[in-house]
């Protein structure tokens, strides 16, 4: 029998959160994440004068730096969530969060500034993976992808209205104030988590933090082909998520002109992701989380194709109203295919799910900021770039989720 199967050699009796509360929690938790990189958008200009940045450009790296950082804490929370539990690995996280936070708060300069929002980075990569694997201690299958799917509706729906939320913090008070708000929502997750929720993993199935059994381990999840193409595939989907956050303040305010109404029509783009992310988690049960993801990926592909060809028909600029139309059907299938698709990734991990979703989670992100980044230069005032990166990576997802199945169903343990 493969180890990632292996049994877990102790069943821990969890006292498991009615459902209504632990989605709420989680949510809470894990749109941190994305509420500490759209936030920000609004306050670029302020942040810019507050610390004597010459060259706006460099204020792209507000939300870069927190990215690189945690996709270094994703690396070491994960293994960390198998050797000392979910619970402790949550909190220390939101430890380092705050800690990271306060840093930023008090810059007086552009370095000491990044240097916050890496340390913010990192930190909250603690309760981003494991979170992960704490649900995936308790549910599996279709049951684990409903959760998920509940929760990555939050996780969708939060970058979409972040900077409604910043700009509201702008109109009443200095954008520092912001890290206060996030602050605020990393202490009540904490506090709540610590409260609440009860311990996952068991001491008799936490792997003690060992270098050569780590490599071992990380070894035997790369050489997973279904995981790896599914991890390949988030990255293509989190890429293109990226690609529309870097250009939407300047297709919005830039292209078609909307000033103030940025947050406004930026927070629109949500609504069809809400919408079908409830959906998917009664869907998901009935006709499984495959033909789910393959239903997602179809619309994804159909309409940015149509969105493509638009730009080719109105030079770069399609009407405002079919670009919000497209877009708000193309962000409709993000949160079903994240949901779905992390469920179908960390299915096959056992006992290595704290290190999985650590490695997945990693991978993915470092794969996404190169994609965004390469077709993001491509960016000159239109809409192409976007359609084109979302038609590429559509085509590259729906690559990935057949071999990642075909290797699944080969590789099946009886």
């Amino acid at each position: 029998m493969s180890l990632l199967h292996s049994p877990q050699s102790t069943e821990l009796p969890i006292k498991r959160l009615a459902e209504k509360e632990l989605v709420a929690l989680f949510a809470l938790m894990m749109s941190l994440t994305a509420l500490s990189m759209d936030a920000m958008l609004p306050a670029f200009p302020f942040i810019a004068e507050s610390l004597a940045v010459v060259d706006y450009q460099k204020t792209q790296w507000i939300v870069s730096a927190m990215i690189l950082g945690m996709v270094f804490g994703e690396i070491f929370f994960g293994p960390l969530s198998d050797a000392i539990g979910r619970k402790k690995s949550i909190l220390l996280g939101i430890c380092v969060y705050l800690i990271g936070s306060v840093v930023a708060l008090l810059a007086s300069s552009i370095e000491m500034f990044l240097l916050g929002r890496m340390i913010q980075g990192f930190g909250v990569a603690g309760p981003k993976i494991a979170s992960r694997a704490l649900i995936r201690d308790m549910y599996k299958g279709a049951a684990m992808a409903r959760i998920m799917s509940f929760v990555m509706m939050v996780f969708i729906l939060v970058p979409m209205l972040a900077p409604s939320i910043g700009q509201l913090v702008l109109q009443v008070a200095d954008w520092r104030w912001i890290f206060g708000l996030l602050m605020t929502q990393a202490t009540i997750a904490g506090v709540w988590l610590l409260l609440r929720q009860p311990e996952t993993l068991s001491k008799e199935n936490r792997i003690p933090l060992n270098r050569k059994r780590l490599v071992a381990d990380v070894r035997i999840i790369l050489s997973r082909g279904d995981v790896m193409a599914y991890t390949v595939l988030l990255g293509c989907i989190f890429g293109g998520l990226m690609l529309h956050i870097s250009t939407a303040q300047s297709i919005f305010q830039d292209v078609y002109d909307t000033g103030d109404r940025f947050p406004l029509f930026f927070a629109m783009l949500a609504i069809g992701s809400a919408v079908i992310n409830f959906s998917n988690g009664k869907i998901v049960l009935r006709i499984g989380m495959l033909r789910c993801v393959i239903s997602a990926l179809s619309v994804l592909l159909t309409s940015s194709f149509v969105l493509l060809l638009s730009t080719f028909y109105f030079d770069g600029v399609p009407p405002f109203v079919l670009f919000m139309g497209l877009g708000m059907v193309m962000f409709s299938c993000f949160g079903m295919v994240f949901g779905n698709v992390n469920a179908m990734a960390m299915e096959p991990l056992g006992k290595m799910a704290g290190l999985g979703a650590s490695v997945i989670s990693s991978l993915s992100s470092f794969l996404a900021i190169i994609l965004s980044t390469v077709i993001g230069q491509f960016y000159h005032f239109t809409v192409t770039p976007l359609a084109s990166g979302f038609v590429i990576f559509s085509i590259i997802a729906f690559v990935m989720l057949r071999y990642g199945y075909k290797y699944s169903q080969r590789h099946t343990v009886e």
